[in-house]
């Protein structure tokens, strides 16, 4: 299983499944981040946290371990 926290600096994926449950899964549902939505990896934070993604034409920060819970092909 690859996860957003594996992707690299450049790389377009989609998200296939958000993993976790309850709030925290419904706050990265809330940031527009859910199955089949194209996220673009802008930026990778010097120590990797944060990672700066383009998602539904906005920029958009997630924690490592955020990213981690995300799923992706």
């Amino acid at each position: 299983m690859k996860t957003l926290r594996d992707a690299k600096i450049g790389d377009t994926v989609r998200v296939v499944k958000l993993h976790g449950e309850g709030a925290v899964k419904r706050r990265i549902m809330d940031m527009g981040i859910t199955k089949n939505a194209e996220v673009f990896i802008r930026k990778v934070a010097p120590l990797g946290d944060p990672v700066e993604v383009t998602v539904r034409g906005y920029e958009l920060s997630i924690r490592k371990a955020d990213a981690a819970m995300i799923e992706i092909e």
